[in-house]
């Protein structure tokens, strides 16, 4: 019997010394639905932008993911209550953000445009890219709730009409039926999931980019709560390695005919 327990003993402490440790699992919330930077496939995969620096990162640092869908709105509340670990989910840094969350650096710039019909002088913007508020009277404009977008129209144009929508998606179905004359969002989606589409042709960009850092931020980074700095230095690392690598600029190039972070990130 002394020999059998031995026996067990010995193999469970060798099975202990010889077991590589489990990798940490770290939640990411993201929309799901916000393509080509973060949405699922026919076959319900996760897929996009987003989703390829989230797992680039995690092969770098030695974690495993689990993905959580989550409203826009809803995300930073979400990441609060511990629903998950990260927000990689093009989310822009900005300093009202930063008063409740902490960011990584940016593997993403942040810049919006407006969409409406083609041909269309509007003339909304002067020379030096600032908004003229006059010209926007009498328009209706379709803003994502919560986003960057409507915190710059309720800074810059408090007396627009704006429409508040929960996603893309509805903003232009309803610019397609009228329902508003123009609508905000990023640029790079917008090309790819509108304007290049079908249901785009007629519409184009009506104004500059839009790019105010007091607004838009430095750029998009990965969200994570405060009080994390190991667990953000290696998300920064990680970061930078993929710039160096080359390889945030072949995750680009997916969905992008360009790379769509700056290069000088890769040096900081």
């Amino acid at each position: 019997m002394t020999s059998l327990k031995h026996l067990i003993a010995a193999a469970v402490t060798a099975v202990a010394l010889g077991a590589p440790a489990s990798a940490e699992t770290l939640r990411v919330g993201m929309e799901c639905t916000y393509a080509p930077f973060n949405y699922k496939t026919e076959t319900g995969e996760l897929a996009g932008y987003d989703v390829d620096v989230a797992k680039g990162v995690a092969d770098i640092i030695g974690a495993d993911l689990e993905f959580v869908c989550q409203q826009w709105d809803g995300m930073i509340p979400a990441l609060l209550a511990n629903k998950f670990d990260l927000i990689v989910a093009s989310m822009s840094i900005t300093e009202s953000r930063l008063e409740k969350i902490d960011f990584s650096s940016p593997y993403r710039d942040s810049v919006g445009r407006i969409i409406g019909k083609s041909g269309q002088d509007m003339n909304l913007f002067d020379d030096a890219g600032a908004p003229i508020a006059a010209n926007f009277d009498g328009l209706r404009i379709g803003v994502e709730r919560a986003s960057t977008y409507e915190n710059w129209f309720n800074a810059k144009l408090p007396d627009a009409d704006i429409v508040l929508y929960d996603g893309n998606e509805e903003m232009y179905l309803d610019l397609v039926n009228g329902r508003v004359d123009a609508i905000i969002t990023n640029p790079m989606k917008a090309h790819l999931r509108f304007l290049s589409q079908e249901n785009g042709s007629g519409f184009e960009f009506i104004s500059p980019a839009i790019n105010e850092v007091e607004y838009f931020g430095v750029g998009v980074g990965i969200g994570l709560r405060q009080g994390q700095p190991e667990l953000k230095a290696r998300l920064n690392g990680a970061i930078k390695q993929l710039i160096n690598d080359g390889k945030l600029t072949d995750y680009a190039l997916q969905y992008f005919p360009f790379p769509i972070h700056n290069e000088d990130w890769g040096d900081s």
